[in-house]
């Protein structure tokens, strides 16, 4: 369970930080041709980067309780 929850960490946070330089670097996104506004890529960079926090603090729990 531990190599997941690792692997999904950092997958979750790589995921929030191409969000976050797309919105740094204010890179266009087309979605079947529609662009994307910027406020969706911080509402998936709020969600990945929860999502990668809470797959670490699962990981720091289990090394201080083991």
């Amino acid at each position: 369970m531990r190599p997941y929850v690792q692997i999904s960490g950092l997958l979750f946070g790589l995921v929030a930080v191409g969000h976050l330089v797309r919105v740094v670097r204010r890179w266009p996104m087309l979605i079947a041709g529609y662009p994307v506004p910027a406020l969706a890529s911080l509402v998936v960079l709020v969600v990945t980067g929860l999502m990668a926090v809470w797959a670490w603090r699962l990981l720091s729990r289990r090394a201080t309780s083991a």
